[in-house]
């Protein structure tokens, strides 16, 4: 068993309230769990305006596969226009950690 996170630390474009950051990061939340079937949530800088992080979580049998899901996640939210993508943290456990 095979188990990996992202943690994306994103900059909001043109956001002034936290109603309009809502919005924004909603939608990529959802957008990454329907489309790679992968546990996301906001998960930090809740208080802030212009400044999200989002944490994505995968459990996989296979290492290679796991790596492709993040590979993918990470590059649809690089390819969004409405955030700056500022850093990727990513982390993988496999049984023997």
């Amino acid at each position: 068993m095979y188990t990996g996170t992202l943690s994306f630390d994103l900059l909001l474009g043109d956001v002034r309230s936290l109603k309009q950051k809502r919005s924004v990061v909603r939608p990529l939340v959802a957008e990454l769990q329907r489309r790679y079937a992968v546990s996301a949530a906001e998960v930090g800088d809740q208080d802030l305006h212009r400044r999200a992080v989002i944490g994505v979580a995968l459990v996989s049998g296979d290492a290679g596969h796991l790596s492709d899901v993040l590979d993918r996640c990470e590059r649809l939210v690089a390819a969004r226009p409405e955030v700056e993508l500022l850093s990727v943290r990513r982390r993988l456990h496999g049984d023997d950690d």
